[in-house]
């Protein structure tokens, strides 16, 4: 929808009168340009303007926006919102969604965050939608414990984040007793397709991306401090080298972060120089912390050609 306000940019001083504005399903249309949401930390509207604050450091202010004002936050949080939910390959039909109070823990690019948002529920995982780019998708399959204390439900993951949300009304206690049994049933079925998944040697790890996604999934092979990745798609063959120095971690987050791409592999080893053609994907990759993780461990590929096998021994055994 189009809107006239005035828009003041932090980094270049500029003040744009009764500016036309146009808010768009990728991003905020202006006079200096097109913001990407990609490129958002965050937005709070305060006292009749909206301050945009974007990820290079310059701040966006709009005022003056009248009777507009409400109608111009609602539609940017919710085009905001669908974008992020988009980063973050749900797919899945949204089994609840609601208001409510919520605790993000800190990760290696955002602090911790608390406050109120959207909080979905969705066949294999919990979504968290604040007002800034702290999007996260909880994927119900590796939770260490689900419960509800009072008005708050808490889930612990196995690699130490808790994330607790609530206070969302009568929502709360059917939210919490559905988050538990799916989370129950998405294990029972994860485990039961990964057990029908063959991995021979060098591989002796097998998983899935997601679990709706069936006949899709992925093996790893082990070296010293080091990680071979074979994935089993419809795309063209090609075996990911990773080195690391914690193997459990790595173990852990290299099953999160497959989970978390579902069926957009590239993200996972495109080149930080390609990646920035993708704002979609740039939104992905800093609201997963899995999929970072996954990234900064890469240490190349190995194309399928007739020494491919002499090349992954070389490489495990390195």
């Amino acid at each position: 929808m189009d809107y006239n306000a005035n828009l003041d940019i932090s980094s270049t001083g500029k003040h744009y009168d009764n500016a036309p504005l146009t808010i768009d399903s990728e991003g905020f249309k202006t006079p200096a340009g097109f913001i990407d949401y990609a490129d958002i930390i965050r937005f709070i509207p305060n006292n009749f303007r909206v301050y945009i604050y974007l990820l290079n450091g310059t701040t966006l202010t709009v005022s003056m926006l009248g009777h507009s004002f409400d109608g111009f936050c609602e539609e940017f949080s919710k085009c905001f919102n669908a974008r992020s939910l988009d980063s973050l390959f749900i797919e899945e039909e949204c089994i609840m969604d609601c208001a409510g109070e919520f605790q993000i823990p800190a990760t290696s690019v955002s602090p911790a965050e608390q406050g109120r948002g959207r909080i979905s529920l969705y066949p294999d995982s919990v979504c968290i939608l604040p007002e800034s780019s702290q999007a996260v998708r909880i994927p119900l399959c590796f939770a260490a414990n689900i419960n509800l204390n009072g008005y708050q439900i808490n889930i612990s993951m196995r690699t130490g984040e808790l994330y607790s949300f609530g206070k969302m009304g009568y929502d709360t206690q059917p939210f919490a007793e559905r988050c538990i049994k799916y989370a129950g049933d998405i294990v029972k079925k994860r485990n039961s397709l990964i057990s029908a998944i063959t991995a021979e040697a060098p591989y002796t790890q097998k998983g899935l991306f997601r679990t709706a996604e069936e006949g899709k999934y992925w093996l790893a092979a082990y070296g010293n401090n080091c990680c071979a990745v074979e994935l089993y798609t419809d795309e063209s063959a090609a075996t990911y080298l990773y080195r690391f120095s914690d193997a459990q971690l790595f173990s852990f987050r290299l099953e999160e972060a497959m989970e978390a791409v579902g069926s957009h592999r590239e993200i996972i080893f495109l080149p930080d120089d390609q990646l920035r053609e993708k704002p979609l994907y740039r939104m992905g990759v800093h609201r997963s912390e899995a999929i970072r993780f996954l990234r900064s461990c890469s240490a190349g590929r190995i194309i399928h050609t007739a020494n491919h096998a002499e090349k992954l021994a070389e490489f495990l055994n390195s």
